[in-house]
């Protein structure tokens, strides 16, 4: 590992040096898992060494403070003990015998040590030995001395000859004064005081360092836990192929992760049944152009090129044939639009408007006689376009079909828009109202007739790229009502003052206009 560093940083080098954007140095890839162990572990460090740190201030706030309330204690006896006097006559007959007194009955401590000075000597010490010696420190009396000379009493600091020491001098009065300067020093060893707090420094060192094992423990167990499911996608992912999608991952738990494999699975499913349905169009495909296909070059084989009258037989079947493949594809390019990014382009449209040219339109339509039913007048927006070719495909399925009387009508209920083609035919069989909007569907009747079988599918896909649905049911008396749904859309919705509707297009004089099925 720590080769192919040194080559990755010599190939950085090489960058630098000769533009070779081709090697570059990358950073190591650290799984998932790694990465939260490392951010756990490290946040529970940080914030262990934070309550560490913020403890330890404090506690050597109290150390500190804990060792000047001492100092006052100790200034409080020794004024005591010289208020008091000797206990047999309740006076002192000198300062020096004052003194002498408070030094012996300071009351010991760890890592202090007291001193008596007369006349700028030290000239008293406890009877026992004590952690601190302050005769140590060559100018520590002196120090003493000079502080106390104004005759107050002073705590502070001395922290010369590598010791650091906080003293309190005071000095010794007694009442009528004497002609002897006696000062009573007491003084604790800081750094030895502070040391205590070390060995719970290590302590919470070692219980630290543990409970960082334990929680970096912890978190890969659990981390295992939880990604397991992703791990399992992963594998799933690679298995999946356009040969193979039936894979499908186990759902464990209530948690975000297990309703991300349930999104998984639902993906799956929603690209097998794309999968399934592609493979079921190019077989439907092949299907409907093997026929054409195969008459054609069976008509072409026995044609007889001496027969003038054969060859103009022949001639016209295979033209008659490659127009239907030729509507075959354009109605698969229309039905593939439909499945693009941008299907249908909404416009504000008044019902009231587009109703009435529709009818029109369906009045062109070769056999076809066309009554306006229920029309409501509402602006929504929609794909005037589209819906115009839906509602002709479903007027041209009512001619061929059921007869061609047929009623075009429009109605609101509740927030759709329901436009609907009624026919006065035999009606859709129930069993057949399941699958009459699939691909290449055509009814028992189409026999002998033109088509692609894709006019209701197309029909289906306008409707669902508007957010709606499209159905068959038994109209009443007879007959099948095909019913286009569309959600409306009237907020912000408005038709712009002084909008020019279109004229009618007249109708045709002679050639009827044929919407192909």
């Amino acid at each position: 590992m720590l080769a192919e560093c040194g080559d990755a940083g010599t190939h950085t080098g090489e960058v630098g040096g000769h533009g070779d954007s081709g090697r570059r140095w990358r950073m190591p890839v650290f799984s998932v898992r790694t990465r939260l162990i490392a951010v756990i572990t490290i946040v529970a460090g940080l914030g262990m060494l934070a309550v560490g740190f913020v403890v330890y201030l404090e506690e050597r706030g109290r150390i500190l403070r804990q060792v000047d309330d001492l100092l006052a204690a100790n200034l409080e006896s020794a004024s005591y003990l010289v208020t008091q006097g000797d206990d047999e006559t309740g006076t002192w007959e000198s300062s020096a015998q004052a003194l002498a007194a408070v030094v012996q009955r300071a009351s010991p401590d760890d890592n202090t040590g007291t001193v008596g000075i007369i006349d700028g000597e030290a000239a008293l010490v406890p009877g026992i030995p004590l952690d601190v010696d302050l005769l140590t420190a060559p100018d520590f009396v002196a120090r003493a001395v000079a502080e106390t000379d104004d005759g107050e009493p002073v705590i502070g600091t001395y922290a010369e000859n590598g010791v650091v020491w906080r003293y309190l001098a005071t000095p010794i009065t007694i009442e009528p004064p004497d002609a002897t300067t006696a000062i009573f020093a007491i003084a604790y060893d800081i750094e030895a005081e502070l040391a205590e707090i070390d060995v719970a420094a290590r302590v919470w060192a070692i219980a630290s360092a543990a409970t960082l094992i334990v929680i970096a423990g912890a978190a890969a167990l659990v981390t295992t836990r939880l990604l397991r499911p992703l791990r399992q996608m992963r594998e799933t992912a690679e298995r999946v192929t356009a040969q193979s999608v039936s894979e499908r991952l186990p759902i464990q738990g209530r948690d975000d992760v297990s309703q991300l494999a349930v999104t998984m699975n639902d993906m799956l499913d929603r690209l097998d049944e794309a999968l399934d349905s592609q493979r079921r169009l190019l077989s439907d495909v092949g299907h409907e152009l093997k026929t054409p296909i195969t008459i054609i070059r069976g008509y072409l084989e026995v044609v007889d090129p001496d027969d003038a009258g054969d060859v103009r037989e022949t001639r016209d079947l295979a033209v008659d044939e490659l127009e239907r493949m030729g509507q075959l594809v354009q109605d698969l390019a229309s039905a593939a639009a439909l499945h693009g990014p941008s299907p249908i382009r909404r416009v504000p449209v008044d019902t009231a408007d587009l109703v009435p040219q529709i009818v029109r339109k369906a009045q062109g339509i070769d056999g076809a006689t066309v009554e306006t039913g229920e029309v409501a007048e509402v602006v929504t927006a929609l794909d005037p376009a589209r819906v115009t070719q839906a509602m002709l495909q479903l007027a041209q399925n009512a001619v061929t079909h059921g007869g061609g009387h047929l009623v075009i009508a429009a109605r609101v209920s509740g927030e759709e828009l329901q436009l609907s083609v009624r026919d006065f035919g035999p009606g859709v069989p129930d069993d057949a109202k399941a699958r009459v909007f699939d691909r290449f569907q055509r009814g028992a009747d189409a026999e002998g007739r033109a088509g692609s079988g894709l006019g209701l599918n197309i029909v289906q896909l306008i409707a669902r790229a508007h957010g709606g649905t499209v159905r068959v049911t038994d109209a009443v008396g007879g007959g099948a009502l095909f019913t286009m749904s569309l959600p409306l859309a009237r907020s912000g919705i408005r038709v712009a003052p002084g909008l020019v509707i279109p004229p009618r297009p007249p109708l045709p004089a002679t050639d009827a206009v044929r919407v192909p099925e």
